[in-house]
């Protein structure tokens, strides 16, 4: 692990020293201008930065970024950030995770927003999705 753009980017060097920007899946974070785009960048860093990562390959986005499930040691990177309260669960592209990941996701945002913890805390929270509309 070599860095973390936001709250759902991170970069990471493979066994050849390549480096490959990792857009996590499942997960929509903050942007850095929004409400809590730091500390939730300040939390994947603190879950992940110098530590040795697994990453579950789904695909390429449309930024060239390849799009998967972050682990480390057996816990997933992507549902840590929804329980902390730092990221949704990115509904939008649900259908590219495994049943049981989509399910587990949803529950833990549910699980979040009830203990009004990260994003939550703020009343009027916009979701990413709709602040890079209202901001582009």
């Amino acid at each position: 692990m070599v860095g973390v753009a936001d709250g759902d980017t991170i970069t990471v060097l493979d066994a050849t020293n390549t480096q490959h920007k990792i857009r996590l899946l499942g997960i929509d974070a903050p942007e850095k201008a929004q409400a809590f785009g730091q500390r939730s960048k300040q939390s994947l860093s603190q879950l992940v930065q110098s530590k040795q990562v697994i990453v579950e390959f789904q695909k390429k986005d449309k930024y060239g970024r390849s799009v998967g499930k972050v682990v480390l040691n057996g816990t997933d990177v992507c549902l840590e950030q929804i329980k902390l309260g730092m990221a949704w669960h990115y509904k939008h592209y649900e259908s590219e995770q495994p049943k049981e990941d989509r399910e587990t996701y949803a529950q833990a945002e549910l699980v979040a927003r009830s203990k009004v913890i990260g994003i939550w805390r703020d009343k009027n929270t916009i979701p990413p999705w709709e602040f890079r509309t209202q901001n582009q």
